[in-house]
This record gives C-alpha cells, sequence and structure tokens, in this order.
C-alpha cells in the first residue's frame, strides 16, 4: 500500500470522526444553507436536468435540495452502485428510497445505465474533503472518479461538504478527478 493510500485512510478515518461530534442544530443549519447554496448554483447554471445523490446521515443533506429541484419539473438522476465499480442512473421523484449494493439510498425508479449521466447540466458529488485546487478526496470507494473521469464532455461538477473541510491540499492519486467546485453551508466556490 503506498504513502498516499495511507494518507488518504487515516484522513478519512479523521473526517469520519470530525463529522460525528456535528449536532442536530449544527447539521439542521447546514441543511438550509447548502439548500439555499444548491439552489441558486442549479439556478444560476439555469440547469434543467442534474445527476446529484440522496445523501446519508453523516453527509450534508442534499433531500431538500433534491424535494425543490422535483418540484419545478428538473430531472434529477441519482446513482445506483454497482458490483463492478460502476454506476448505473435511475430518475428521482422524491417518492421512495432503497439501498444498493453498498447499502446506499437510492431511487426505486426504472434503472438506467451508466451513459444516462452524459445528458445533465450539472452534476453534485460526495466527498470526504476538497482542496482549494478542486482535487476531491471521496471516501475510497472510486465510483464517482470512475464516471467523471470516463465522460468526454462534462458538465460543471460541483461536491457538497462542510466549511471546514475544504482545505488547502488533499493526497491525491493519477484516477482522482477535480471537481469544478463545492457548495458548503457556507457558500459557493468555484475555482
Amino acid at each position: 500500500m503506498s504513502d498516499v493510500t495511507h494518507q488518504k485512510r487515516a484522513l478519512r478515518a479523521e473526517l469520519r470522526a470530525r463529522r460525528q461530534l456535528i449536532t442536530s442544530e449544527e447539521r439542521s443549519s447546514a441543511t438550509e444553507s447548502v439548500t439555499r447554496n444548491l439552489v441558486a448554483l442549479t439556478t444560476k447554471l439555469d440547469a434543467t436536468s442534474i445527476a446529484a445523490y440522496l445523501s446519508t446521515p453523516d453527509e450534508p443533506n442534499t433531500r431538500e435540495f433534491l424535494s425543490w429541484a422535483c418540484e419545478r419539473g428538473i430531472r434529477v438522476l441519482l446513482p445506483i452502485s454497482r458490483e463492478d465499480g460502476l454506476l448505473d442512473w435511475a430518475p428521482y421523484d422524491g417518492s421512495e428510497e432503497d439501498q444498493d449494493v453498498l447499502g446506499m439510498p437510492t431511487p426505486t425508479t426504472e434503472v438506467l445505465g451508466p451513459i444516462a449521466i452524459n445528458d445533465v447540466d450539472l452534476i453534485i458529488v460526495p466527498a470526504a474533503t476538497v482542496d482549494r485546487t478542486g482535487m476531491r478526496m471521496g471516501w475510497g470507494r472510486g465510483y464517482f472518479d470512475k464516471t467523471l473521469g470516463s465522460m468526454e464532455k462534462c458538465p460543471p461538477v460541483y461536491a457538497v461538504i462542510f466549511d471546514s473541510e475544504l482545505v488547502e491540499s488533499v493526497p491525491a492519486e493519477v484516477h482522482d478527478q477535480r471537481v469544478d467546485g463545492v457548495v458548503t453551508p457556507g457558500g459557493i466556490t468555484r475555482f
């Protein structure tokens, strides 16, 4: 295992521990702010179709934003992890949820293949941390890196993180993909 792999593993453990310390009041406030900032970004980009994700309990909450998008007729695609390391996509209608092979929350609508993401105007991705050059460090499975790295024409990609997770630098490997910006409770940062 390389030094970078060890550094990433240690940093992920630290970030998970920090996220566990966030109070319910702080999470509620963060949800309002992240939702407001995601709405502003989507509106500014005039996005009519987005790829996003259903947040887990320790992530900045994306559900209110996804509900807003669905109510306005914005097409929302959400990922479904596959055992081969690729992501399928499914339209989100704001109703029932299921879990994929990794236990991640997913919609229950028709499953589309990996190329369905090619038609979106904006991609919203989860992250553990992002540095000020846009280098994103995920949670270690590489699903989003593979997806973004395989796209011929990629729309703007923004990661959603807490304010303290925008850092000066993150350990990176050749397969890691940069994002165009981050959305945090504190605002929108474009790189």
